[in-house]
Protein backbone atom coordinates (compact mmCIF):
# COMPACT_ATOMS: atom_id res chain seq x y z
CA UNK A 1 0.00 0.00 0.00
CA UNK A 2 1.40 3.32 -0.96
CA UNK A 3 0.11 5.63 1.87
CA UNK A 4 0.47 9.32 0.95
CA UNK A 5 0.77 11.79 4.03
CA UNK A 6 -2.53 13.97 4.72
CA UNK A 7 -4.44 11.70 2.57
CA UNK A 8 -6.71 9.39 3.63
CA UNK A 9 -7.80 7.44 -0.11
CA UNK A 10 -5.04 4.96 -0.27
CA UNK A 11 -6.13 4.44 3.81
CA UNK A 12 -9.83 4.03 3.79
CA UNK A 13 -8.80 1.82 0.64
CA UNK A 14 -7.12 -1.12 2.55
CA UNK A 15 -8.70 -1.13 6.19
CA UNK A 16 -12.43 -0.01 7.38
CA UNK A 17 -11.80 2.50 9.83
CA UNK A 18 -14.40 4.77 11.68
CA UNK A 19 -13.84 7.84 10.10
CA UNK A 20 -13.47 6.49 6.53
CA UNK A 21 -17.26 6.51 5.67
CA UNK A 22 -17.24 10.05 6.35
CA UNK A 23 -14.68 11.42 4.24
CA UNK A 24 -13.80 11.75 0.16
CA UNK A 25 -17.55 11.83 -1.44
CA UNK A 26 -20.77 11.67 -0.12
CA UNK A 27 -20.63 8.13 0.13
CA UNK A 28 -17.72 7.88 1.96
CA UNK A 29 -14.43 5.95 1.32
CA UNK A 30 -14.49 2.07 1.50
CA UNK A 31 -12.28 -0.63 1.62
CA UNK A 32 -11.21 -3.21 -1.21
CA UNK A 33 -11.85 -5.82 1.42
CA UNK A 34 -13.34 -6.04 4.85
CA UNK A 35 -14.85 -8.29 6.86
CA UNK A 36 -18.14 -9.76 6.40
CA UNK A 37 -21.25 -9.09 8.82
CA UNK A 38 -23.47 -11.05 10.78
CA UNK A 39 -27.26 -10.73 11.45
CA UNK A 40 -28.36 -10.55 14.93
CA UNK A 41 -32.11 -10.70 15.60
CA UNK A 42 -33.02 -8.79 11.93
CA UNK A 43 -29.78 -6.43 13.33
CA UNK A 44 -26.79 -6.51 10.98
CA UNK A 45 -23.52 -6.29 12.70
CA UNK A 46 -20.42 -5.26 11.05
CA UNK A 47 -16.98 -6.47 12.37
CA UNK A 48 -18.27 -9.53 14.92
CA UNK A 49 -14.74 -10.62 14.99
CA UNK A 50 -13.04 -7.33 15.79
CA UNK A 51 -15.81 -6.29 18.31
CA UNK A 52 -15.16 -9.46 19.89
CA UNK A 53 -11.83 -8.14 20.75
CA UNK A 54 -13.08 -5.00 21.97
CA UNK A 55 -15.40 -6.79 24.52
CA UNK A 56 -12.31 -8.07 25.68
CA UNK A 57 -10.35 -5.42 25.54
CA UNK A 58 -13.06 -3.94 28.09
CA UNK A 59 -12.43 -7.07 30.50
CA UNK A 60 -8.93 -6.88 30.77
CA UNK A 61 -8.71 -3.11 31.30
CA UNK A 62 -11.29 -3.95 34.42
CA UNK A 63 -8.67 -6.21 35.63
CA UNK A 64 -5.93 -3.94 34.90
CA UNK A 65 -7.47 -0.69 36.96
CA UNK A 66 -8.49 -2.96 39.66
CA UNK A 67 -4.87 -3.95 40.43
CA UNK A 68 -3.64 -0.52 39.74
CA UNK A 69 -6.11 0.85 42.46
CA UNK A 70 -5.05 -1.93 45.27
CA UNK A 71 -1.27 -0.30 44.79
CA UNK A 72 -2.19 2.09 47.11
CA UNK A 73 1.17 3.69 47.75
CA UNK A 74 2.54 3.15 43.87
CA UNK A 75 4.71 6.14 42.55
CA UNK A 76 1.59 7.41 39.76
CA UNK A 77 -0.72 4.87 40.64
CA UNK A 78 -3.50 8.08 40.39
CA UNK A 79 -2.20 9.34 37.06
CA UNK A 80 -1.54 5.93 35.04
CA UNK A 81 -5.02 4.77 36.26
CA UNK A 82 -6.43 7.62 34.14
CA UNK A 83 -4.85 6.26 30.96
CA UNK A 84 -6.96 2.72 31.55
CA UNK A 85 -9.80 4.56 31.96
CA UNK A 86 -9.87 6.86 28.52
CA UNK A 87 -9.09 3.59 26.90
CA UNK A 88 -11.98 1.80 28.59
CA UNK A 89 -14.23 4.47 26.84
CA UNK A 90 -12.90 4.37 23.67
CA UNK A 91 -13.05 0.69 22.87
CA UNK A 92 -16.77 1.15 24.74
CA UNK A 93 -17.35 3.30 21.39
CA UNK A 94 -15.82 1.58 19.27
CA UNK A 95 -17.92 -1.03 20.00
CA UNK A 96 -21.19 1.07 18.56
CA UNK A 97 -19.05 2.52 15.54
CA UNK A 98 -17.27 -0.54 14.25
CA UNK A 99 -20.18 -3.30 14.53
CA UNK A 100 -22.28 0.01 12.77
CA UNK A 101 -24.87 -0.27 15.75
CA UNK A 102 -24.94 3.59 15.37
CA UNK A 103 -25.57 3.57 11.62
CA UNK A 104 -23.00 5.64 9.56
CA UNK A 105 -25.89 6.91 7.63
CA UNK A 106 -26.96 8.88 11.22
CA UNK A 107 -26.57 12.46 11.54
CA UNK A 108 -24.93 11.34 15.28
CA UNK A 109 -22.19 8.75 13.60
CA UNK A 110 -20.22 11.84 12.67
CA UNK A 111 -20.62 13.25 16.28
CA UNK A 112 -19.38 10.46 18.36
CA UNK A 113 -16.63 9.71 15.50
CA UNK A 114 -15.07 12.68 16.52
CA UNK A 115 -15.46 12.32 19.99
CA UNK A 116 -13.69 8.66 19.66
CA UNK A 117 -10.77 10.41 17.46
CA UNK A 118 -10.35 12.68 20.68
CA UNK A 119 -10.63 10.30 22.97
CA UNK A 120 -7.83 8.12 21.00
CA UNK A 121 -5.79 11.17 20.48
CA UNK A 122 -5.98 11.99 24.46
CA UNK A 123 -5.17 8.76 25.30
CA UNK A 124 -1.55 9.30 23.26
CA UNK A 125 -1.13 12.55 25.06
CA UNK A 126 -1.93 11.03 28.66
CA UNK A 127 0.39 8.43 27.96
CA UNK A 128 3.26 10.55 26.73
CA UNK A 129 2.55 12.58 30.15
CA UNK A 130 2.81 9.47 32.48
CA UNK A 131 6.46 9.20 31.34
CA UNK A 132 7.46 12.12 33.03
CA UNK A 133 5.43 11.02 36.29
CA UNK A 134 8.32 9.32 37.22
CA UNK A 135 10.85 11.82 36.87
CA UNK A 136 8.97 13.68 39.83
CA UNK A 137 9.49 16.90 38.11
CA UNK A 138 5.73 17.63 40.31
CA UNK A 139 5.22 14.94 43.17
CA UNK A 140 2.70 11.99 41.95
CA UNK A 141 -1.00 11.81 43.63
CA UNK A 142 -0.98 15.89 44.35
CA UNK A 143 -3.66 18.45 42.84
CA UNK A 144 -1.31 19.89 40.37
CA UNK A 145 -0.01 16.52 38.57
CA UNK A 146 -3.20 15.34 38.44
CA UNK A 147 -5.24 18.47 37.70
CA UNK A 148 -2.30 19.31 35.13
CA UNK A 149 -2.58 15.79 33.49
CA UNK A 150 -6.79 16.16 33.70
CA UNK A 151 -7.30 19.54 31.97
CA UNK A 152 -4.03 18.99 28.91
CA UNK A 153 -5.63 16.07 28.05
CA UNK A 154 -8.85 17.47 28.36
CA UNK A 155 -7.69 20.46 25.97
CA UNK A 156 -6.23 17.86 23.74
CA UNK A 157 -9.53 16.07 23.30
CA UNK A 158 -11.47 19.09 22.70
CA UNK A 159 -8.87 20.27 20.11
CA UNK A 160 -8.86 16.76 17.88
CA UNK A 161 -12.40 16.58 18.19
CA UNK A 162 -13.02 19.98 17.46
CA UNK A 163 -10.45 18.94 14.08
CA UNK A 164 -12.50 15.69 13.39
CA UNK A 165 -15.90 17.30 13.51
CA UNK A 166 -14.61 20.26 11.47
CA UNK A 167 -13.32 17.24 8.66
CA UNK A 168 -16.89 16.00 8.47
CA UNK A 169 -18.61 18.69 8.24
CA UNK A 170 -16.70 21.05 6.12
CA UNK A 171 -16.03 23.82 9.00
CA UNK A 172 -12.65 26.20 9.13
CA UNK A 173 -11.34 25.60 5.98
CA UNK A 174 -11.60 22.14 6.56
CA UNK A 175 -13.80 19.19 4.51
CA UNK A 176 -13.88 15.56 3.89
CA UNK A 177 -11.34 16.13 0.98
CA UNK A 178 -9.07 18.20 2.75
CA UNK A 179 -8.12 16.10 5.49
CA UNK A 180 -4.63 17.36 6.50
CA UNK A 181 -5.62 18.09 9.65
CA UNK A 182 -7.46 15.16 10.71
CA UNK A 183 -4.57 13.06 9.56
CA UNK A 184 -2.07 15.05 11.67
CA UNK A 185 -4.12 14.40 15.19
CA UNK A 186 -4.74 10.77 14.22
CA UNK A 187 -2.14 9.08 12.75
CA UNK A 188 1.37 11.91 13.15
CA UNK A 189 0.87 12.72 16.86
CA UNK A 190 0.34 9.45 18.35
CA UNK A 191 3.23 8.39 17.21
CA UNK A 192 5.33 11.23 18.23
CA UNK A 193 3.84 10.63 21.82
CA UNK A 194 4.69 6.85 21.64
CA UNK A 195 8.25 7.87 20.82
CA UNK A 196 8.65 10.07 23.74
CA UNK A 197 7.14 7.85 25.87
CA UNK A 198 9.43 5.34 25.06
CA UNK A 199 12.84 7.76 25.13
CA UNK A 200 11.64 9.03 28.47
CA UNK A 201 11.32 5.73 29.94
CA UNK A 202 14.54 4.12 28.17
CA UNK A 203 16.15 6.65 30.52
CA UNK A 204 14.06 6.55 33.47
CA UNK A 205 15.22 3.13 33.43
CA UNK A 206 18.88 3.35 32.56
CA UNK A 207 19.92 5.95 35.23
CA UNK A 208 17.37 5.19 38.04
CA UNK A 209 16.76 1.41 38.26
CA UNK A 210 19.37 -1.56 39.02
CA UNK A 211 16.96 -4.06 37.28
CA UNK A 212 17.08 -3.59 33.31
CA UNK A 213 14.09 -5.95 32.93
CA UNK A 214 11.68 -3.35 32.86
CA UNK A 215 13.08 -2.57 29.38
CA UNK A 216 11.85 -5.95 27.84
CA UNK A 217 7.88 -4.79 28.56
CA UNK A 218 8.85 -1.66 26.83
CA UNK A 219 10.66 -3.51 23.56
CA UNK A 220 7.56 -6.21 23.44
CA UNK A 221 4.98 -2.65 23.94
CA UNK A 222 6.33 -1.00 20.89
CA UNK A 223 6.95 -4.67 18.45
CA UNK A 224 3.32 -4.53 19.44
CA UNK A 225 2.06 -1.47 18.64
CA UNK A 226 3.83 -1.83 15.34
CA UNK A 227 2.77 -4.80 14.26
CA UNK A 228 -0.95 -3.06 14.59
CA UNK A 229 0.25 -0.44 12.57
CA UNK A 230 1.93 -2.77 9.82
CA UNK A 231 -0.37 -5.51 9.87
CA UNK A 232 -3.66 -2.79 9.88
CA UNK A 233 -2.18 -0.51 7.07
CA UNK A 234 -0.40 -2.63 4.59
CA UNK A 235 -1.52 -6.04 4.93
CA UNK A 236 -5.34 -5.72 5.88
CA UNK A 237 -6.92 -6.39 2.27
CA UNK A 238 -4.44 -9.48 2.43
CA UNK A 239 -5.19 -10.85 5.29
CA UNK A 240 -8.98 -10.06 4.60
CA UNK A 241 -8.77 -12.23 1.01
CA UNK A 242 -6.37 -14.89 2.89
CA UNK A 243 -9.32 -15.86 5.38
CA UNK A 244 -12.42 -15.55 2.56
CA UNK A 245 -13.24 -11.73 4.91
CA UNK A 246 -14.03 -13.84 8.05
CA UNK A 247 -11.22 -11.02 9.53
CA UNK A 248 -9.49 -8.09 8.31
CA UNK A 249 -6.24 -6.31 9.17
CA UNK A 250 -8.74 -4.30 11.78
CA UNK A 251 -9.05 -6.82 13.99
CA UNK A 252 -5.15 -7.62 14.24
CA UNK A 253 -5.12 -3.97 14.89
CA UNK A 254 -7.66 -3.91 17.66
CA UNK A 255 -5.73 -6.88 19.09
CA UNK A 256 -1.94 -5.55 18.63
CA UNK A 257 -3.29 -2.59 20.26
CA UNK A 258 -4.64 -4.32 23.33
CA UNK A 259 -1.70 -6.26 24.38
CA UNK A 260 0.41 -2.90 23.91
CA UNK A 261 -1.74 -1.77 26.72
CA UNK A 262 -1.36 -4.68 28.71
CA UNK A 263 2.43 -4.13 28.49
CA UNK A 264 2.11 -0.24 29.56
CA UNK A 265 0.52 -1.51 32.46
CA UNK A 266 2.85 -4.74 32.67
CA UNK A 267 5.63 -2.01 32.11
CA UNK A 268 4.36 0.34 35.29
CA UNK A 269 3.82 -2.76 37.45
CA UNK A 270 7.38 -4.07 36.94
CA UNK A 271 9.03 -0.19 38.12
CA UNK A 272 6.67 0.58 41.04
CA UNK A 273 6.02 -1.01 44.65
CA UNK A 274 4.09 -0.72 47.22
CA UNK A 275 5.21 0.36 50.71
CA UNK A 276 3.99 -1.93 53.25
CA UNK A 277 4.80 0.26 56.11
CA UNK A 278 2.09 2.48 54.77
CA UNK A 279 0.02 0.15 52.89
CA UNK A 280 -3.84 -0.52 53.56
CA UNK A 281 -4.49 -3.41 51.66
CA UNK A 282 -5.76 -6.97 52.81
CA UNK A 283 -2.71 -8.30 54.94
CA UNK A 284 -3.74 -8.60 58.19
CA UNK A 285 0.12 -8.89 59.23
CA UNK A 286 1.06 -5.29 59.11
CA UNK A 287 -2.03 -4.13 61.83
CA UNK A 288 -0.69 -3.96 65.73
CA UNK A 289 -3.34 -4.80 68.23
CA UNK A 290 -3.21 -1.68 70.90
CA UNK A 291 -5.97 -2.38 72.94
CA UNK A 292 -4.77 -3.32 76.21
CA UNK A 293 -8.09 -5.62 77.18
CA UNK A 294 -6.30 -7.75 74.22
CA UNK A 295 -2.90 -9.56 75.10
CA UNK A 296 -0.67 -11.86 73.60
CA UNK A 297 -1.05 -15.27 73.34
CA UNK A 298 2.44 -15.50 75.60
CA UNK A 299 0.74 -13.45 78.28
CA UNK A 300 -2.36 -15.52 78.08
CA UNK A 301 -0.21 -18.67 79.14
CA UNK A 302 1.80 -16.84 81.87
CA UNK A 303 -1.64 -15.57 82.77
CA UNK A 304 -2.71 -18.72 83.08
CA UNK A 305 0.38 -20.71 84.35
CA UNK A 306 0.34 -17.97 87.19
CA UNK A 307 -3.38 -18.48 88.46
CA UNK A 308 -3.19 -22.04 88.33
CA UNK A 309 0.12 -22.19 90.44
CA UNK A 310 -1.95 -19.92 93.19
CA UNK A 311 0.69 -17.15 92.98
CA UNK A 312 -1.29 -14.76 90.44
CA UNK A 313 -4.72 -13.42 91.22
CA UNK A 314 -7.46 -13.33 88.24
CA UNK A 315 -10.30 -10.40 88.22
CA UNK A 316 -13.29 -10.35 86.17
CA UNK A 317 -14.90 -7.34 85.03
Amino acid sequence: MGMSFGSYTEVCNTVALVVCPLLGTSMGLEPICYSRNVEINSTVIFQPATCVIHIAALVMTAVMVYHIRSKYTAVGRKEIVLFFYLYAVSEILAIFLDSAIIPTYSGAYSWFSAIYVGLNTAIFWCLLVNGFVGFQFAEDGTPMSLWSLRISSLVVFLVTAFVAIATFKGIAGMSPKSQMGLFIVQFLFPIICVAVYVLSQIVLVLRTLDDRWPLGDIIFGVGFYVAGLVLMFAFSADICNGVKHYIDGTFFGVLCMLLSVMMVYKYWDSITKEDLEFSVGSKINVWEVKDPLLGSDADMVASSTSHSGGKGSFSAY
